[in-house]
């Protein structure tokens, strides 16, 4: 039996409670991650190989376990060549520096403007160099999302650079159905909008969204951020992005005291639902995606250089969300979609993919295995949690849950509270330099342990009160 170590939040069949999915943050802040890391869970495994979830934190102390344990290390990524994930590419570096097993990377990205100049990125090209040389140090070659990365990587001087956009569109192999349910849409129409915070605040998303909301009674936002999840569970407004009002997921939003929000935490959900919608729409390309792996028509406004490459790939009906107008009607992008190429290419990127998989040794299950019948037999018979919706009541029940999860954590932290100061009482017994060394980690778990009970607890108690 093969085994192979996925970088990925959570295994697909983990159903985690919502209350511990926000608290561990198993989508790693954005749950478009978990869409691409399920399609490539589905993807790798055979019936002669398994696939582990290595879960997003790097530990490069785990290198020697990992060179024991398992037979290929594989990391899907995004749009990892950013200025802002440049330490978590540093670590992945580290990591893969010390491994002997083979290393792959099925579709990573670039990111910068529409503009496709990789001017912002100069800082950062020691790091995306020293990346990518320990990734094909192990491997034939590595997986891009589309032709910037390609060409970004290519004018480094890596040659063994292939396209192959992201492993979710590869969700149900060579099959790609997308039909629209009606000739146009109308005020019956079932319509999903998303959007990140800057497309929102700055790049005139919500104006759209306004209109929509006041045209479309059946309009639904779906965010994907953490922060965006954590204000509709606990009504958390302390991150950063919470003062953007005009994102559905604020309190303060109409559609937000409408319930016509969500977020989901596990990709078989999110895909589900959408299936009962006739069109999607919005600046987040897995959110997208998750339409069209639905069967359902969605336009992706495209608003940097990741989103556009891997859509101009894809043949993905898109806009630059620099050109909307004001005005802009959802009705409209639905009537211009054409699908006729995103569905006919679609074999053929399918095949590409899969070549891509085979140079670099991996099986994958429409080739090698049943096409994912037993992982979707297995999907179908657990019990995920629905989205998270926005928290308008304050009955018993929704008060139960929350304050259910909160009195575990409580009593999970006194029970570790408990053994911290034994352990202080025996570094003061082996003298000042042991009990130096126990104080730091002790105050480092007591910061984060009023960190993880403080905030969620306010916010049950405001609501309780409301």
């Amino acid at each position: 039996m093969k085994r192979i170590l996925l970088r990925s939040g959570k295994s697909p069949y983990d159903a985690v409670p919502v209350e511990q999915a926000l608290h561990q943050d198993v989508f790693a802040t954005n749950s478009g991650n978990l869409i691409f890391s399920d399609a490539a869970h589905k993807i790798l495994e055979t019936p002669d190989t398994e696939v582990v979830s290595n879960g997003i934190r790097t530990d490069v102390s785990a290198a020697g376990r990992i060179n024991e344990e398992y037979d290929a290390f594989v990391v899907p990524l995004a749009n990892a060549f950013r200025p802002s994930f440049e330490p978590q590419l540093r670590r992945l570096t580290q990591l893969i520096g010390k491994l002997r097993i083979p290393v792959v990377v099925p579709g990573i990205g670039a990111q910068t403007g529409l503009d496709y100049n990789p001017a912002r990125l100069k800082p950062m090209e020691p790091a995306v160099r020293e990346f990518v040389t320990a990734v094909l140090d192990r491997s034939a070659s590595i997986g891009v999302r589309g032709e910037f990365t390609e060409r970004y990587l290519k004018d480094m001087g890596f040659h063994d650079v292939e396209v192959i956009g992201c492993p979710s569109m590869f969700m149900y192999g060579k099959d790609l159905d997308v039909r629209r349910s009606a000739p146009a849409l109308g005020p019956e129409s079932r319509i999903a909008v998303n959007g990140s915070h800057s497309a929102v605040k700055s790049q005139g998303l919500d104006r759209v969204i306004r209109r929509a909301h006041t045209r479309y009674p059946y309009l639904r936002f779906i965010g994907q951020n953490l922060s965006d999840a954590r204000q509709l569970h606990w009504r958390d407004l302390s991150d950063p992005n919470g003062s953007v009002t005009a994102m559905p997921t604020h309190p303060d939003h109409p559609m937000y005291r409408e319930d016509k929000v969500r977020v989901y935490i596990d990709p078989v959900t999110w895909i589900d639902d959408l299936r009962d919608f006739d069109f999607s729409f919005g600046s987040r390309i897995h959110g997208n995606i998750a339409a069209l792996l639905a069967g359902t028509p969605a336009t992706v406004l495209c608003g940097d250089s990741r989103t556009l490459e891997l859509c101009r790939y894809f043949d993905i009906p898109h806009r630059r969300i620099n050109t909307l107008p004001r005005d802009l009607d959802p009705a409209e992008l639905y009537a211009e979609a054409d699908f006729g190429a995103l569905t006919g290419g679609h074999q053929e990127r399918f095949e590409r993919f899969t070549g891509f998989l085979d140079r670099n040794g991996l099986r994958n299950t429409f080739t090698h295995g049943d096409g994912g019948a037993a992982y979707d037999r297995r999907m179908a018979s657990l019990t995920f949690p629905a989205g998270v919706r926005p928290w308008n009541d304050a009955d018993v029940a929704s008060l139960t849950t929350r304050f259910g999860w909160l009195q575990t954590r409580i009593t999970e932290l006194s029970t570790d509270n408990a053994k911290l100061k034994r352990d202080l009482d025996r570094a003061r017994k082996g003298g000042p330099k042991a009990l130096a060394q126990a104080v730091v980690p002790q105050r480092s778990v007591y910061r984060m342990a009023r960190r993880a009970v403080g905030r969620p607890l306010r916010k049950a108690l405001q609501s309780g009160r409301q």
